[in-house]
């Protein structure tokens, strides 16, 4: 280490005093001559090493000191050596803030000289189209450069190759970089990143050699990737990447393999570039081999189940061409039976034994089922607010039971369906020290619970609907459920508290309270001119039935103060019954939602079977039946098909002639059968405006296909697109009269009255609410009926 001052001159006086000892004695002695040896020697040594009596940093211009004093390994008091100031040097520089450390001494005090990297100030990104600056921003930052960031010459390499394996992955192998770095003051630099795109490159043909039982065509037919077509905008089909390449050599193996080619190979795959970097070219070299059929079927290992109850669960015969998809979904079945007779890590391998000559195949299932797995401890996390109970009276997967793959499988879907949480996570870790018992540890992300909500809806049925509402989902953690909602329309105004607790008994079953008021003028619904106040005080029950459905009881309490308009009907219904009706209803209700989620479903159905009778003692005496189905078919991984059926009857009782007109059904308009005005179809009344007063049968259904949109992202989750074929409508049965005149017409059931509309429509789960728009074509539109081909709402649930 340099030294500088008093030390260097104490040194040089020692070596002036041994030359005057030598001139007293004359002669130096032998113990003389070896003592100023020795100090030859350790001089040096003890100079080098001194006591730090303070630490000075020098060179810095924005780092503080107390960073470097932080970094640094020693500190005042300590003894340094040649160790230490190697240690020092090392460690600053790998901080990364210093181009240059020296470590020096003055006196006994230890001099740290820096040279700090620059910093940088500014990141300019020119010339990007196809990629955001704040999305490449984000990337540089992800690789070390970024504003404030200490300065790296050596990165601006890997930045440039990193930026051209994006622009590559979106086919612009034309793409040009290039960075610039320029000081500026206060040792800071600032970064100009030039991007020149290109245009992208496109897939110009793609080519199979070696086919020989199918044609060409029908094999591209299974690839993603493809020439141009009028959809490429947004498919991005014609832009290649490896890994869409090798989804789609994937997909050609499939094909081959589910087709008895158990032999069959992809020899090569050659990638070129035209010259001008534009046009790309594929070439595929494939070896088919031939059609292996299975010549037999076999179950090996120690199965641990009766081979009775695998064997059905093979969905393949001899004889049968050999198909690889077959043999791993039958593996995946007898997997999933041992799983659910407990044994957790059953292992089911599929062995084929290949027969060249015979061109024959034996398939052999080797299980391997383990130990029979117990669940310890059913373990919850993350459920800060919901009380650990609620998660687990939905637990089907029991502490001390046999492991049921099922079992937890229906545990996660039940706490899914609760609503309380976003995510519901459940891993089965094996027991330390244990062969045959796991835990189950759920562990969930709560949602809010609670909802405040209110706004501003359109209908165009009932115009600007303002609504508001405060639920609480999962009351204080119990999982009970509060809400009080208001809704106010031209038509409708509503206020209405309910409370449910859907455990009131440990065994499932169900409690609900509700109270609510409505005013309704039916004139503004496209009806007979009328307003009804309607409350209600109601108690229902619901049994579980299965983990799907359920059994519901309830008894209501119903006010309803009836005040005819200059409505003939409503007039003549006021004579025969009066204004003020005091009804006692008995509900029953059979409910079955399999749908594998609320919003967007894509598989599964919901099934609802509703009644409801006026008892003895009501003033009103009637009863209605309603059947609600609505079936989700996947077809493909992005299309789904709907399936929708919507029934419905009632009719009087005793005294009652036929079911109150204001309880009639309704159809028409965007959630029935678009296409025709909403409330509208069915008969009217026989006045000179001939309003619509709907009837005491409801026929409608529809079948529609369901796709997501055409791009990509979160907004593509809020978005629907469908096809639908719509049709129905409603009639009346018993024929109101006033004075031996017809109040409505046509009267009586004929299915030669329904109607049918086909046509498009759009969901967006907006901010604001449900907006749905429909584009329906009426195919037989009758006199009198009223059509309206484009439909929307917004602010209501479709």
């Amino acid at each position: 280490m340099p030294r500088r001052g008093a030390v260097f001159q104490a040194s040089r006086g020692s070596h002036l005093n041994a030359h005057k000892r030598t001139g007293r004695l004359g002669r130096p002695s032998l113990r003389l001559v070896l003592f100023i040896a020795l100090m030859a020697v350790v001089a040096p040594v003890l100079a080098a090493q001194f006591r730090i009596s303070d630490i000075r940093v020098e060179g810095l211009q924005r780092i503080a000191a107390g960073t470097v004093f932080n970094y640094l390994p020693v500190q005042v008091g300590d003894t340094t050596t040649d160790d230490v100031t190697a240690s020092i040097i090392r460690t600053l520089y790998a901080t990364g803030f210093f181009k240059d450390v020296r470590v020096e001494r003055d006196g006994t005090v230890l001099v740290v000289w820096v040279q700090e990297r620059p910093a940088v100030a500014e990141i300019n990104i020119t010339g990007n189209k196809t990629l955001e600056t704040d999305a490449l921003k984000e990337a540089l930052k992800d690789i070390g450069l970024a504003e404030g960031r200490t300065f790296d010459r050596s990165l601006l390499d890997r930045i440039e190759h990193e930026l051209e394996g994006q622009y590559y992955a979106l086919g612009k192998y034309g793409v040009e970089i290039q960075s610039t770095v320029s000081p500026l003051e206060r040792n800071r630099v600032a970064v100009a990143i030039d991007i020149t795109e290109g245009l992208t490159a496109r897939i110009k043909q793609i080519n199979i050699i070696g086919n020989k039982d199918f044609e060409e065509k029908e094999l591209l037919g299974l690839f993603k990737l493809g020439r141009t077509k009028w959809h490429s905008f947004y498919s991005k089909n014609d832009q290649y990447s490896k890994q869409k390449l090798g989804g789609d050599l994937e997909s050609l193996r499939t094909f081959y393999l589910d087709r008895g080619y158990i032999q069959f190979e992809i020899k090569s795959t050659q990638v070129s570039i035209s010259a001008d970097k534009k046009d790309i070219y594929i070439t595929i070299g494939i070896d088919e081999g031939d059609v292996f059929s299975v010549s037999d079927i076999k179950l090996a290992g120690e199965p641990s189940v009766p081979v009775e109850q695998l064997f059905p669960l093979i969905q393949m015969r001899r004889g049968d061409v050999f198909s690889r998809k077959v043999t791993t979904e039958s593996a995946e079945r007898i997997s999933k039976k041992l799983g659910n007779e407990g044994y957790a890590f059953a292992n089911v391998n599929t062995i084929p034994e290949i027969d060249e000559e015979t061109k024959q195949v034996a398939v052999i299932f080797f299980v391997d089922p383990g130990k029979r797995v117990y669940v310890r401890r059913v373990n919850t996390k993350g459920n800060t607010r919901t009380r650990d109970e609620v998660l687990r009276r939905e637990m089907r997967q029991m502490e001390a039971a046999w492991f049921s793959t099922e079992l937890v499988n229906q545990s996660r879907e039940r706490l899914q369906r609760l609503g309380y949480f976003e995510e519901v996570n459940v891993e089965t870790p094996a027991v330390p020290g244990s062969a045959d018992e796991v835990d189950v540890n759920v562990s969930v992300v709560e949602k809010d619970s609670g909802n405040l909500l209110a706004g501003l809806g359109y209908s165009q049925s009932q115009g600007v609907i303002f609504n508001s509402s405060i639920t609480q989902n999962n009351f204080l953690g119990t999982g009970k459920r509060v809400s009080f909602a208001f809704n106010n329309s031209s038509s409708n105004r509503i206020y209405r508290l309910a409370y449910t607790n859907p455990y009131y008994t440990i065994d499932g079953i169900s409690r609900g309270f509700e109270l609510s008021y409505r005013e309704t003028n039916f004139e503004e619904l496209n009806s007979i001119d009328y307003f009804t106040d309607v409350g209600i005080a109601g108690m229902s029950f619901g049994l579980p039935i299965s983990d799907t459905s359920r059994a519901g009881f309830g008894l209501r309490y119903q006010y309803t103060n009836f005040t005819p308009g200059y409505s003939l009907l409503a007039q003549a219904f006021e004579a025969e019954n009066g204004d003020n009706f005091n009804d006692f209803l008995l509900t029953a209700s059979y409910t079955n939602d399999s749908r594998d989620k609320a919003v967007f479903p894509t598989k599964g159905g919901l099934q609802t079977l509703s009644a409801e009778i006026a008892v003895p003692g009501s003033d009103l005496q009637y009863y209605r039946l309603t059947y609600r189905h609505r079936q989700y078919i996947p077809l493909t991984r992005r299309f789904t098909l709907s399936l929708n059926a919507d029934l419905g009857y009632g009719d009087g009782i005793g005294s009652t002639t036929g079911l109150p007109f204001f309880d009639n059904f309704f159809a028409g308009g965007p959630r029935t059968v678009r296409g025709w005005k909403e409330n509208t179809l069915g008969p009217r009344e026989t006045t000179l405006d001939e309003n619509p007063s709907g009837g005491n049968v409801k026929i409608v259904g529809s079948m529609e296909i369901f796709a997501p949109p055409p791009i990509e992202g979160d907004f593509a989750k809020t978005l629907r697109l469908g096809a639908f074929f719509d049709f129905g409508n409603v009639w009346t049965t018993y024929n109101p009269q006033l004075s031996g005149v017809d109040l409505v017409a046509p009267t009586g059931f004929s299915l030669s009255d329904i109607r049918y509309s086909a046509g498009l429509s759009a969901t967006w789960l907006s901010p604001i609410g449900a907006l749905s728009v429909s584009v329906a074509y009426p195919f037989n539109e009758q006199d009198g009926d009223e059509t309206e081909v484009f439909q929307f709402g917004i602010g209501q649930t479709f």
